[in-house]
């Protein structure tokens, strides 16, 4: 990965990182690397690719934002997502049409319900700090007028996490931002009522954390279903006004 031209300037970080994200997701998708394996070590993967730990370390960053891999402080960071089973066909580029949009959420509802009530059981400070920050980011993109697709993924992902049940983990790093319908659906909405829509999204968000830091189990998944529901009625109206409901 390293240039082996003397002359040439050297590429940037961000650069180097985004190169390394490709080839290990590439890894992980191809199944050279499974879901439960443990990544390569720093060291490893820096005399591999010949670059230094810094990118090392903000690719780890970018997989893990993906649902890729999972970090653990002290034992390294392991395979979470990336190899579908045979018998689901979910993929970033099939997940394009409203009527698949809706479908995913219908899935969502009946594995993020129970994933938010394990979650307020579960859950440990450092989980309620993660939710947090994803939060506090998902608002910061809103107001900076960003859909917020990253800190929203990273949210539920954070609660299939405190699940302490891997297979939440595993789901949901899967299916990856192809949970976040607005990537892909709504296109003509205003500025402003996208804007209004987020707001709503994140005040459903701050539902589901406070049930989740209580320890309202019943609240947490009611809470959930509420949000997961009201998306998924949002994309349904969405299709009927194309003539693409089902």
């Amino acid at each position: 990965m390293a240039s082996s031209n003397p002359a040439a300037p050297p590429r940037r970080s961000r650069t180097l990182a985004h190169e390394l994200v490709d080839v290990l997701g590439e890894r992980i998708h191809d199944g050279i690397l499974s879901p439960g394996d443990k990544m390569p070590t720093e060291a490893a993967v820096m005399q591999e690719f010949g670059v230094s730990r810094t990118v090392v370390r903000e690719a780890i960053s970018k997989l893990q934002a993906a649902g890729l891999v999972d970090t653990r402080h002290g034992v390294g960071s392991f395979v979470i997502g990336g190899v579908q089973g045979p018998g689901i066909g979910l993929a970033p580029h099939n997940v394009a049409a409203l009527r698949d949009v809706v479908a995913v959420l219908e899935l969502r509802i009946g594995i993020e319900t129970e994933a938010a009530g394990l979650a307020a059981q579960r859950r440990s400070a450092r989980d309620l700090a993660v939710l947090r920050d994803a939060l506090d980011a998902f608002e910061r993109s809103v107001r900076a007028g960003r859909d917020a697709v990253d800190a929203d993924f990273r949210f539920h992902l954070g609660i299939a996490r405190a699940t302490r049940n891997r297979y939440f983990a595993q789901i949901i790093g899967t299916l990856g931002q192809t949970l976040i319908p607005r990537a892909r659906a709504g296109a003509g909405v205003s500025k402003s009522e996208r804007r209004a829509y987020l707001a709503k999204v994140n005040t459903e968000h701050e539902s589901i954390l406070s049930a989740i830091a209580a320890a309202d189990a019943d609240g947490a998944r009611a809470a959930m279903r509420t949000h997961l529901a009201n998306s998924r009625e949002r994309r349904r109206r969405e299709a009927a006004a194309i003539g693409g409901g089902h």
